[in-house]
């Protein structure tokens, strides 16, 4: 969170998704925000703000392939800022393989994009496929449709 922080007062636009998690002291129960992907935080890098976001302080590096920054999808982006600004329940989960690709149709994550999980019946999975990583949305199924999705957009960069 220190390092979505400083990207701010650099004015690099970024996204560091964040999700309610209960921890237990010896002497009571907290409900904290927590980074949905611990040590990534997402960012719109023109050219000439790559530099700038690696010299902040706890950025190591911007996850590329080849030397390329790999970009997000935009609907992978809107998932994640629909997701955390959201009500429903979202927690990491392990990564799952990508399926078939799915738009919710209605409710208060209506047009977000994700990937059916496994054989839970009420379960969304939004994969973000570079990093490995997943969240799930509990949501009905019936309220999806299938689809293809494009890009362009957010990149990554790795930091703790």
């Amino acid at each position: 969170m220190r390092v979505a922080s400083m990207l701010e007062v650099k004015g690099i636009d970024h996204l560091l998704p964040k999700y309610r998690s209960k921890r237990v002291w010896c002497d009571r129960v907290k409900s904290l925000e927590v980074p949905l992907f611990p040590g990534y935080v997402f960012c719109r890098l023109p050219e000439r703000n790559g530099p700038l976001a690696v010299s902040t302080p706890g950025v190591t590096r911007i996850v590329s392939f080849g030397g390329t920054p790999y970009p997000l999808s935009e609907d992978e982006v809107l998932a994640l800022q629909k997701m955390s600004c959201s009500n429903v329940g979202v927690k990491p989960c392990p990564f799952q393989q990508i399926g078939q690709k799915v738009r919710i149709m209605d409710g208060p994550l209506a047009g977000v994009v994700g990937t059916v999980a496994g054989t839970k019946k009420k379960q969304l999975v939004i994969s973000i496929e570079m990093l490995m990583r997943s969240v799930a949305v509990d949501i009905d199924l019936q309220q999806v449709c299938v689809m293809d999705a494009g890009s362009t957009g957010f990149e990554v960069v790795s930091g703790h």
